[in-house]
């Protein structure tokens, strides 16, 4: 990037091609797969897809976020599970609900360097299968066991251990410098905002309205692969099984608060659900795809990452990543033919969308003489966003990516912002373009 965080001139990282497994709801179809096999099956595929030979790949960047108890480095894994070579490069990342925009803007970076040709991005994400760990004495005393020498030492280690002991413990749902879910925040945004719950429930109505029209125009036939549903392969998951067609502002509005039972307005409804998923691109100099004859699908324009105090408004990082991204794309939200904003809760789209509004936030916390911007609804989310389609962590960037630059092409534009809040008090901000 140049000083100011624009890419310099002439080498261009394009997205030539995507692909994503239906997103599930936890649990359900692919409750038996791991995010290192849901990883496996969308890049394969994508291989195979993209018309590509294997040794066209010289990297692969991936991502999740929920640790496996058995692989740390998923993206090496997405090499040595593929018939990809086994002397393509890769390396794991992470950055919470934003992981595979950092996958995708590490391989853009990596491009624009000259140091990468053509390389995966993506991640995945099983929520069903999260480790559940062993409490901190139960897994010393195992520890202890397993150097037992004597059968006394054995019981002499187990009678130091008391019923409460063995309760395992799930992986941690709260922020640890706040002390709060994500949740909770975000219901203390909402309460700090002025976001009312009729406001949440319609733009949640609104995702299933148009994730559901988008299936059914079929928009996202071409992205979504089928994936036959173990143990027994009898049954094959082909769409996002979370969009609710006949769902009704009146049916959402009957949901009770999930996080502030009395006063709250965050629902089952209004927010994104658990979520198992993979989702993948491939990126590729602007030089190589002209020279394999190649349209891409659009290009990276520019990015950029925020942060902010978790103790404040911890979903609110978008507002401070996307004045940043769009001026070092030279560009202004008025230029954006689409914007797509994660949704992880109705709350904090609609808290960040009163953000990029405000000239007393951009004078406050930006120090900008002039808001952003209002967001025209009819652009924001046109296919439906995460509350519909559903939210595999380390998949919903990827995920985002594909569906606006397919959509782009569809309208004939030519620019879009993309933005994902994450756990942290982080921001991210994307604008893609289309020739």
């Amino acid at each position: 990037m140049g000083m100011n965080g624009s890419p310099p001139p002439g080498r261009r990282a394009a997205v030539v091609a995507g692909l994503r497994t239906p997103f599930v709801k936890a649990g359900t179809d692919f409750k038996d797969l791991s995010a290192t096999d849901l990883g496996a099956l969308v890049v394969n595929e994508l291989v195979v897809r993209s018309g590509l030979s294997p040794t066209a790949f010289d990297s692969v960047i991936f991502g999740q976020v929920i640790p496996s108890p058995t692989v740390t480095l998923i993206g090496r894994e997405m090499v040595l599970r593929t018939q990809l070579p086994r002397s393509v490069q890769a390396h794991t990342v992470a950055r919470a609900c934003a992981t595979s925009i950092q996958a995708a803007t590490d391989a853009a970076d990596q491009i624009r360097l000259g140091h990468s040709d053509c390389a995966i991005a993506g991640g995945a994400e099983s929520v069903s299968d999260a480790p559940i760990f062993a409490s901190r004495p139960l897994a010393q005393a195992l520890v202890e066991l397993s150097r037992a020498r004597t059968l006394a030492d054995r019981a002499r280690i187990l009678a130091g251990l008391r019923p409460k002991d063995f309760t395992p413990t799930p992986p941690a749902l709260k922020e640890p410098t706040t002390g709060l879910t994500m949740g909770e925040s975000a219901e203390k945004m909402a309460q700090v905002n002025g976001i009312s719950r009729a406001a949440q429930d319609r733009l949640a109505y609104e995702s299933h309205r148009r994730a559901a029209e988008a299936w059914d125009a079929g928009r996202f036939d071409e992205e979504v692969m089928h994936v036959p549903v173990p143990p027994r392969y009898d049954h094959v998951a082909a769409r996002d099984n979370i969009v609710r067609k006949d769902t009704t502002v009146e049916a959402l509005a009957k949901l009770r608060p999930v996080f502030d039972r009395k006063y709250g307005t965050i629902t089952a409804g209004n927010a994104s659900p658990l979520t198992d998923g993979a989702a993948a691109l491939v990126l590729m100099s602007e030089e190589r795809a002209k020279a394999l004859g190649i349209r891409p699908l659009g290009f990276v324009k520019a990015y950029a990452y925020a942060a902010l105090d978790p103790r404040d408004q911890l979903l609110q990082g978008p507002a401070y990543a996307a004045p940043v991204a769009l001026e070092r794309a030279g560009l202004r939200l008025a230029d954006m033919d689409l914007v797509d904003m994660h949704e992880a809760f109705a709350a904090q789209v609609l808290s960040n969308l009163q953000a990029f509004a405000s000239k007393d936030f951009a004078e406050r916390e930006l120090g900008r003489a002039e808001p952003l911007g209002e967001v025209d609804p009819a652009r924001l989310n046109v296919n439906g966003g995460s509350i519909a389609l559903g939210h595999p962590f380390a998949a919903t960037g990827a995920r985002m990516i594909l569906q606006t630059l397919r959509e782009l092409g569809r309208r004939g534009g030519q620019h879009a912002l993309l933005t994902v809040c994450a756990a942290g008090g982080l921001g991210a901000a994307v604008v893609l373009e289309r020739e």
